[in-house]
């Protein structure tokens, strides 16, 4: 597969993948103010649901991004850091999942407020990353 096959598809998951790392601590803020059963019922479904389509689109952005990595031999101190923060991210997407856990059992213990901080974490990261990648600073 070309470069700009391989690009273009890792640009392409990536951004789906992020999408759900923005909306799904979204749905989490509203799920702490949750007020009815049939309001937290709904936002759980919506979140199980993205959490299981966000899954698969961040295996794919990690396993093109690798791909391209190790077919056109990618290297650097700023390919170290963007890993870095690739694995961050991937923690941060397992971290979602146990909250998630949290909420369907009924034992979220967080604020609103506190989701609204966590859901800023992966904006912090993309800015980072994209800033790695179109400047390689090192």
């Amino acid at each position: 597969m070309s470069y700009p096959v391989l690009k273009a598809l890792h640009i392409c998951f990536v951004i789906a993948w992020f999408a759900g790392l923005f909306y799904l601590p979204r749905l989490y803020v509203n799920l702490a103010m949750a007020e009815t059963s049939a309001e937290r019922e709904r936002l759980l479904l919506m979140s199980h649901k993205l959490y299981r389509f966000m899954t698969p689109l961040g295996a794919l952005a990690v396993g093109f991004g690798l791909w391209l990595m190790v077919a056109f031999g990618f290297t650097g101190g700023w390919l170290h850091a963007k890993l870095t923060l690739v694995a961050l991210l991937i923690g941060y997407h397992g971290w979602c999942g146990r909250l998630l856990k949290q909420f369907a059992a009924g034992q979220n213990r967080r604020s609103h407020r506190w989701y609204r901080v966590f859901n800023e974490a992966p904006v912090l990261v993309m800015f980072a990353v994209v800033f790695l990648v179109v400047l390689k600073p090192f």
